[in-house]
């Protein structure tokens, strides 16, 4: 299995310090959608891992954030791609939860719900967390610019090894060329 990993807010759609709070908050970046359904029509399976600590801060409810996710699926699949599964992390930092990044709970999640191994797997996010939780996982980390994305890089937390990119669209290019 071809696998990629995707951060959602940040990565997929506009994120906001200020939290995603409805799905008529969440608007994509510009080419994330059109990115998701090249990796999915050149073979990929694609599946988000998301910390979405906004419903444990009771800034919206679990029926929001899956009202959110079905407008993120509808684009995609209007674009001719496919999300294999969404794994989220409702926790606040204060939960010390397995699932919160940059612990390895959404992946091994990912993992469980689409019965493979993400080692060797892309992971895509625009956060040290997303880069933590991807090298802790054996993946391919992947930094783009988008998002928090310019901040991470400021702060000089990116790694050797870590591919950064403009990016969703970027990236796919970069994969399907290769």
């Amino acid at each position: 299995m071809n696998l990629v990993i995707l951060d959602r807010d940040g990565v997929i759609n506009e994120d906001s310090d200020d939290y995603i709070k409805s799905p008529d908050e969440w608007h994509p970046i510009p080419g994330s959608i059109e990115a998701i359904a090249k990796l999915s029509q050149a073979g990929y399976t694609v599946a988000v891992a998301t910390n979405q600590s906004g419903i444990g801060r009771g800034y919206y409810s679990l029926e929001t954030l899956q009202a959110m996710h079905h407008k993120m699926n509808s684009l995609v699949k209007a674009a001719g791609g496919k999300i294999s599964c969404i794994c989220f992390c409702p926790h606040t930092p204060d939960d010390h939860c397995d699932c919160r990044k940059p612990k390895p709970g959404l992946v091994h999640q990912i993992e469980k719900q689409l019965s493979c191994n993400a080692k060797g797997a892309w992971f895509v996010g625009d956060t040290a967390k997303d880069i933590e939780v991807a090298q802790a996982c054996d993946c391919q980390p992947v930094l783009v610019n988008t998002g928090k994305g310019q901040r991470t890089l400021q702060k000089g937390l990116v790694l050797d090894g870590v591919r950064v990119v403009e990016n969703l669209l970027e990236f796919a290019d970069f994969l399907i060329k290769d």
